[in-house]
């Protein structure tokens, strides 16, 4: 391509957002349309500030920049890399985190109930003393755990060597060593003999008929992170049968399972599940008392 057509980020904007609508590109890793994804490649690949995109849109560009960034618009469109691979950034909150194709692309409903502290649920944030997160991926719900609950250790559990390889590099960045434990085990097989008061987890729940249909970009991340057996609930349901002895008397089990609220239903409905309220609506995320567990 003559790199000459373009000379400006406006240019290159204009372009990008014209080949993601024409490819029909899926935007579910950070942003949800095709300007906001040229946007954030464009400014993260000339290097400039991602909040500030009007002040450089007619900034005149160095062709070596211009092809740079064709060549990411390139890859996106073509090869359908999410974004965050591109990048290897993502961001939860208000919080940034190392990701490549090793783990998921980090996102969860669970993240916007942490500031909260999971209220009314947790009367006594300062009380929380040890945390378990199963199918901590790339670390950031363990991070931001950490960060909400300054008095607990927080263990976080993959079955994935390569998915906590990513972990220790996004916690060393948050210099939670002390008090954030990496945990390679398949669910509770290795998690150390204590009690907990919190065990959350956002594990693979994805059913078998919708994994057959995941866009590109889904199917770039790692299947194992994703798939959830026949309804999704495969994992779930060793989760939920293993957590009862793994809780406090008044812990609790957080469980994030997507769109799988019928199944979720199907399975473990009989004891009681409470689905929490987040940005989705109240159909994403369950939680169980120690009590129910026990039942």
């Amino acid at each position: 391509m003559n790199t000459t057509l373009f000379t400006t980020p406006r240019d290159l904007l204009r372009y990008a957002v014209t080949r993601f609508n024409t490819a029909k590109l899926f935007f579910g890793h950070g942003s949800t349309e095709a300007y906001d994804e040229a946007a954030y490649l464009i400014l993260h690949t000339l290097k400039l500030p991602l909040d500030l995109l009007d002040p450089f849109l007619d900034a005149k560009l160095l062709p070596e920049e211009v092809a740079a960034v064709l060549a990411v618009i390139d890859r996106r469109t073509n090869d359908r890399v999410p974004a965050a691979y591109i990048t290897n950034e993502a961001f939860l909150g208000a919080y940034k985190f190392y990701v490549d194709e090793r783990t998921i692309v980090p996102r969860s409903f669970i993240a916007e109930l942490i500031p909260e502290y999971f209220a009314p649920w947790v009367n006594e944030p300062e009380n929380v003393s040890n945390i378990l997160e199963l199918c901590t991926g790339s670390g950031c719900l363990a991070i931001m755990m950490a960060d909400a609950f300054p008095d607990a250790a927080v263990d976080a559990v993959d079955i994935s060597a390569d998915a906590l390889e990513v972990a220790k590099r996004n916690v060393a960045t948050y210099e939670l060593e002390d008090r954030l434990t990496l945990i390679q085990s398949d669910l509770y097989a290795n998690v150390p003999n204590k009690k907990y008061d919190l065990i959350i987890t956002n594990p693979p729940y994805v059913n078998s008929a919708s994994m057959s249909k995941l866009p590109m970009e889904y199917r770039a991340e790692p299947e194992l992170a994703l798939d959830g057996g026949k309804d999704g609930m495969d994992l779930v349901r060793r989760i939920v049968a293993g957590a009862a002895e793994r809780l406090t008397d008044d812990g609790l089990l957080i469980v994030e399972i997507g769109n799988e609220k019928a199944f979720a239903e199907a399975a473990f409905g009989e004891l009681g599940l409470t689905w929490l309220t987040t940005s989705n609506g109240d159909d994403m995320v369950f939680l169980l008392t120690a009590d129910q567990l026990k039942l």
